[in-house]
């Protein structure tokens, strides 16, 4: 696959201290850094490029069926994409055949990115019960051998994401770390929830901290899980002491937490929220480099579940995101986005 280019974001900020950089493989990351969790139909090529220009570190792909790359689903190869502005980036494979996982992985390498990473953490129903994704924590002997598989097919770094067990009864990440640290993978991101509560409740970042300050772990461990605010991802450094956090959820709408976070790390205080103006600003570019590359249908049809994410809290937003959404021409949606930002310019809703 040839280079793809892509409007270059900001330099990330380097920080002093070499001994201090967690390392994925030759990938050199910042003394903290910022993960952008993979999201299904959220985590695509157009949001990363909102992510990174706010100061995200490293990202990750939407996650790849390991079934449908081998077949050459189009859907499977267009998630391939990557551009030279984002790097470093990972593929996310996900799959409950061995012989299959490996096949893709030798594929996404082919793509051109920085890692592999192997989702062992999604917990949604048409994943898991396929054998895949965190139905993996229930058999942690095919999850090792599955990923010693792709360790061994790749010459890339290979990483994982996972969730802290199956249930409550079953929290079995301390030996799932130890033991896909042994068949050779270079970082650990866990979602501090089990797959039995799926989003819900509060994420549990105990069991996190305890890999991390297990000494047989030398590779680095991301926490995930909640992360929301500059605030708790220091409180949940100094706590827990991760190597990094992954954000999610928070970063919909709102690609600026990563700067955020990085302002408050750097000087105790908060940057200012971003105006309404920046808020439009964000979503023009998101549906513009939306329809450049999905195309403009589309790209305008796709586009319409991130309305409501970036405009969230304006007076009548039912009705802005209700012609948002049902308008087809782009420019009539720039110019109903240009109607937004002179009408609220002024509005306090931060």
């Amino acid at each position: 696959m040839g280079k793809r280019t892509w409007p270059r974001p900001r330099p990330s900020r380097t920080f002093a201290g070499l001994s201090l950089m967690p390392r994925i493989g030759p990938i050199e990351l910042p003394e903290f850094p910022l993960l952008l969790a993979p999201m299904e139909d959220v985590s695509d090529p157009p949001f990363r490029a909102l992510c990174k220009q706010h100061g995200a570190d490293l990202m990750y792909t939407e996650f790849i069926s390991s079934e449908g790359l081998i077949r050459k689903a189009a859907k499977g190869l267009k998630k391939l994409d990557i551009f030279e502005a984002e790097r470093p980036i990972g593929i996310q494979l996900f799959g409950g055949s061995e012989d299959a996982m490996e096949e893709a992985a030798r594929i996404a390498e082919a793509a051109g990115p920085d890692l592999i990473d192997i989702n062992y953490g999604c917990p949604v129903h048409k994943v898991v019960s396929k054998g895949a994704g965190a139905c993996l924590l229930l058999d942690v002997d095919k999850m090792v051998r599955l990923t010693e598989k792709v360790v061994k097919a790749v010459k890339l770094p290979v990483t994982v994401k996972t969730r802290l067990g199956w249930d409550d009864k079953s929290r079995n990440i301390l030996e799932v770390a130890e033991r896909l640290q042994d068949v050779g993978i270079q970082a650990l991101s866990i979602h501090g929830r089990t797959r039995a509560q799926l989003y819900k409740g509060p994420a549990d970042w105990t069991l996190i901290g305890e890999v991390k300050n297990n000494p047989r772990m030398h590779i680095p461990i991301f926490g995930n899980g909640d992360v929301d605010s500059p605030e708790k991802a220091v409180e949940n450094r100094a706590r827990y002491g991760v190597d990094g956090v992954m954000i999610g959820r928070a970063s919909i709408g709102h690609p600026w937490i990563f700067d955020e976070i990085k302002h408050y790390m750097a000087t105790g205080t908060h940057r200012p929220a971003p105006t309404v103006a920046d808020r439009v600003e964000a979503a023009r570019q998101h549906l513009l480099t939306s329809i450049a590359w999905k195309g403009p249908w589309e790209g305008v049809v796709e586009m319409r579940r991130h309305y409501g994410n970036y405009l969230k809290g304006l007076p009548n937003v039912k009705e802005v995101r209700l012609r948002l959404c049902t308008e087809r021409e782009p420019a009539n949606i720039e110019a109903i986005l240009d109607e937004v930002k002179a009408t609220y310019a002024e509005a306090d809703v931060a």
